[in-house]
């Protein structure tokens, strides 16, 4: 069975997405992203998407849904490398992606992970927590 490889950069998961995503590919990174973010106790998830040419209304979804997955588990997500095409077919679509922070590239997109992990290590160490 296909798989997309899931690495652990520390407290981060690094998803570079370099094949085609088909729905049943989707679904499986959904499955074991959301796996390995228990497993390690990972704090970000960095999803680089820049190989797809195309994004449909299914995995945008995915997308949107790992996102929020990951987010109950306490992860922040970080979707980077969009292509615009990307991005246009996304707004035409009506897909919002909430929950998704998006950045440039790699570089940036890990830059505003550990930024969350800094804020919300201060929230933390000052008494307030999500909810």
């Amino acid at each position: 069975m296909e798989r997309i490889p899931i690495l652990q950069m520390g407290e981060f998961l690094l998803v570079t997405i370099q094949v085609d995503m088909h729905d049943r590919l989707a679904m499986t990174l959904q499955d074991d992203l959301t796996n390995r973010i228990t497993q390690i106790s990972a704090r970000g998830v960095l999803i680089d998407i820049s190989a797809l040419e195309i994004v449909d209304s299914f995995i945008g979804r995915i997308l949107g849904n790992i996102a929020k997955m990951s987010r109950i588990l306490d992860a922040e997500t970080v979707v980077v490398g969009m292509q615009p095409a990307v991005a246009i077919t996304l707004v035409e679509l009506g897909l919002s992606l909430t929950g998704i922070s998006t950045a440039l590239n790699v570089e940036k997109g890990m830059a505003r992970l550990r930024a969350s992990l800094a804020a919300s290590s201060t929230e933390s160490a000052n008494g307030q927590t999500e909810v």
